[in-house]
């Protein structure tokens, strides 16, 4: 077995440095463009290409590798998923190794050798693009920098990993990783999207104490067997796969770690004519469903989700009431399809009016019982979930009964043993009426009945008459009394009449809270989707503010980002001036933040990256560019699944595309603002960072930052006890022994150095929201900061 396993490892080692002279070699100087007919370079048999990939539906491409002959054009490597090259961008071969660019000229990806020099470029017949220095030495390869998919004659050695992908067509990183480290095969989930790894859902076990004998390599070799080989060079084989009916070279092979966590070999037949697709020929694990099990995280499916599994597939379904948040992606999580808990009139109304039990056999979510109720029938676990607020589930087993809050995690179906979930749902809701209820699409159901049951030339009048109600008669009412630019045309904003939006809101009788601009209140639109709306009441604007309202308007409805609050419409009727927002049910972050018990340590990871992408969006990435000028936790606002999302534009002050500084009066809170806006100088998006510095310290410490009520003077100002707690590496201190913060002590410091980057008092030594984002995500190494000094700035003339 040794001998066998020697013979492989030489045999790769030949193919790894076999000259170039076959391949079709690239020469120093050559590009390709995502504009350019010629995207792609070939391997000499034509079975790889190396060139950019449009993305569907979108102005995106993806550098990629792919195999080219059939029709899948199955993508096996990409340069970087999270962040794709828009459409004039280039890659260009230099003596320094690739370069990626966007149309701007800005580095997006390279490929740097560390120390050579790149001669020429190779795309290889084995699936691997190299570059190759001075004599045909490969100075960098694809194989060595493998993402979700590895190939024959491809091997990783200790310290190597796969990413998996978000979903099949969404190449950022996913919520699985494939290490090989300490001796052994791992694959771990992550919290997403945060990169933290959980405890992992396989283990190949190779490790020993004595290193001759722990896992060495994982090869995947040329007759497309998977194994590991120890040091000692022997051979452990990972769990035996499907057979293939004709040759092994009629087919073409790859390994990926799917986007739901199964690393998974497959087989396709060569044929481009055949109609087969890939075929997996073996999945590690074997059952997804029972791996996964871990007491945080949501397990192999969605939050809320459960596993099932057939023919060694599994795949994820939500329970009753339920629907997936992304109805395109059943691995995302499910969702209720009614409002719970006993908020607003429930709590004076009884429970069973309201709510109804629906009986699901065979599932079961094993962790997350909040209590336990026994020796109890069914019928009184029935009813003590239905009364108490916060059950969303109870498990039966016959004789017990185990009630669960939500999120509900590590969901499975069950084939042995009696089990029932008791899911509260509330009556008259059903999961088709709630994925069908998005508003007014399509033609209305009476309008459709009338047009099938007339005439045709009654059908014609009622026709004509539609479009003269629905596009005519509201343009001529409106058209010269109201703001009805093209840049609200183009974002697709809702114009809402005063009276439409008093009803709404009661008469604006909910207050949600007080912002700069004006008050906000709660309101359910009364047609259509009957959504829950925040409106945004402004204060009666002098004239010269006219402008900033519009701006406003405008600027918004052209933003979309998961991580900003979606402005839905807008009131501009005579002196009312009013914005439409979706609503947020969980309030604002500074309410999580400085409640008690302080929020979880991961759900506070998360917020802090979510907030940071949302700011790289208004900075770099958006049309128009946005600088915030307010960023805070009050302004922070969080969804019914705490995603975070940044909130109350009226204060922005926007750039044009060529612009990086703005002269403006002083804006901002008390505590987050920027000193650069008490000098008379022009102010950059460095203000937004510096305010996000200042919150990434409260959401660290759970703390607002100026306390002046604390006994100890020196922990008042919360920048200047923080940098004395880094100082003294005092970070129990800082986290009030939060355990699991502790236990994440290596990000808990590196992420206080990256704050402690963005309250610099010299704007141009603070990063930017871009950098800070890829040095809170870990791609970026975090420097030492410099200690918190004044400066002066110069006035620009």
């Amino acid at each position: 077995m040794a001998s066998l396993a020697l013979s492989s490892l030489i045999l790769l080692s030949l193919l790894q440095i076999l000259p170039c002279l076959s391949a079709a070699n690239i020469s120093v100087g050559s590009s390709l463009s995502t504009t350019s007919d010629n995207s792609s370079w070939l391997s000499p048999s034509g079975d790889f290409a190396f060139g950019f990939r449009h993305l569907n539906n979108s102005d995106l491409f993806l550098l990629a590798i792919w195999f080219n002959k059939i029709p899948e054009k199955t993508i096996v490597w990409y340069a970087d998923g999270d962040n794709p090259a828009p459409r004039g961008s280039k890659v260009v071969l230099t003596t320094d190794g690739l370069s990626l660019k966007d149309p701007r000229g800005q580095t997006i990806w390279s490929a740097s050798p560390s120390t050579r020099v790149a001669d020429e470029a190779a795309m290889l017949d084995t699936g691997n693009f190299v570059l190759i220095g001075n004599g045909s030495n490969y100075v960098w390869q694809s194989f060595e920098n493998p993402r979700d998919t590895i190939l024959p004659t491809q091997r990783l050695d200790l310290g190597s990993m796969l990413v998996s992908k978000v979903t099949e067509t969404n190449f950022s990183k996913g919520r699985f990783e494939l290490h090989l480290m300490n001796g052994s095969l791992v694959l771990n989930p992550v919290a997403w999207p945060t990169r933290f790894n959980y405890k992992p859902y396989y283990n190949s076990n190779t490790y020993s104490v004595n290193s001759s004998e722990s896992g060495h390599q994982l090869v995947f070799n040329e007759s497309a067997d998977i194994y590991i080989v120890k040091a000692n060079g022997e051979i452990v084989q990972l769990p035996s796969g499907n057979e293939l009916a004709n040759p092994r070279a009629d087919y073409y092979f790859r390994a990926t770690l799917d986007f739901d966590g199964v690393f998974t070999e497959y087989a396709r037949a060569k044929n481009p004519d055949d109609n087969q697709r890939w075929r997996p020929l073996r999945v590690v694990p074997e059952n997804m469903c029972l791996a996964m099990f871990h007491d945080i995280g949501r397990g192999g499916c969605g939050f809320n989700s459960y596993c099932s599994i057939e023919n060694r597939n599994f795949s994820c379904d939500c329970p009753p009431g339920y629907v997936f948040v992304d109805p395109n992606n059943r691995f995302s999580d499910c969702r209720p399809t009614f409002r719970q808990g006993c908020g607003g009139d429930d709590a004076s109304r009884d429970p069973e009016e309201l709510y109804e039990i629906r009986e699901f056999n065979n599932v079961n979510w094993p962790l997350g019982d909040y209590e336990r109720l026994e020796p109890y029938n069914q019928t009184m676990c029935e009813k003590n979930c239905l009364h108490d607020c916060s059950c969303a589930v109870a498990i039966f087993d016959g004789a017990g009964c185990w009630k669960k809050k939500l999120p509900l995690s590590n969901g499975r179906s069950i084939a042995t043993g009696f089990s029932k979930a008791l899911f509260k749902v509330r009556k008259g809701n059903s999961p088709d009426f709630a994925a069908n209820s998005g508003g007014n699409k399509g033609i209305s159901p009476l309008l459709g009945a009338l047009l099938l049951g007339g005439s045709v030339f009654f059908n014609f009048l009622l026709l004509v008459a539609f479009c003269l109600i629905v596009f005519v008669l509201p343009k001529r009412k409106y058209g010269n009394d109201n703001f009805q630019d093209s840049s609200n045309s183009e974002s697709n904003l809702r114009f809402f009449t005063y009276n439409e939006l008093n009803e709404a809101t009661d008469y604006f009788k909910e207050e949600l809270g007080r912002g700069s601009f004006g008050t906000v209140y709660k309101g359910v639109l009364r047609t259509g989707s009957r959504n829950a709306i925040a409106v945004k009441k402004l204060d009666k604007l002098a004239q010269e503010r006219e402008r900033e309202f519009k701006t406003e308007v405008s600027a918004i409805g052209r933003t979309h980002h998961k991580n900003l609050v979606q402005l839905l419409g807008y009131c501009d009727e005579g002196a009312n001036r009013l914005l439409v927002y979706e609503f947020m049910s969980n309030g604002t972050l500074a309410n999580l933040l400085f409640a008690l018990p302080r929020p979880d340590w991961n759900l506070r990871v998360r917020i802090s990256l979510e907030i940071a992408r949302g700011l790289v969006y208004l900075h770099e990435e958006c049309s128009v560019l946005v600088i915030h000028c307010d960023i805070k936790p009050q302004n922070i606002l969080l969804d019914q699944y705490f995603i975070a999302k940044i909130s109350d534009f009226g204060l922005s002050k926007l750039l044009l595309s060529d612009q990086s500084r703005t002269r403006t009066m002083i804006r901002g809170t008390r505590g987050y603002v920027a000193p650069e806006w008490f000098k008379n100088v022009a102010v950059s998006a460095k203000v937004d960072v510096y305010s996000y510095g200042v919150m990434l310290l409260e959401i660290i410490c759970c703390r607002r930052n100026v306390e002046m009520e604390i006994e100890e003077e020196r922990r008042a100002i919360l920048t200047d006890w923080t940098y004395d707690c880094y100082v003294e590496r005092r970070l129990d201190v800082l986290v009030n022994e939060d355990e699991m913060a502790m236990a994440d002590k290596c990000r808990l410091q590196k992420w206080l150095m990256v704050a402690i980057w963005c309250i610099q008092e010299d704007p141009s030594k603070r990063p930017t929201m871009k950098t800070v984002l890829n040095m809170l995500e870990g791609y970026l190494e975090v420097p030492e900061p410099p200690c918190l000094s004044s400066f002066s700035i110069a006035v620009e003339s």
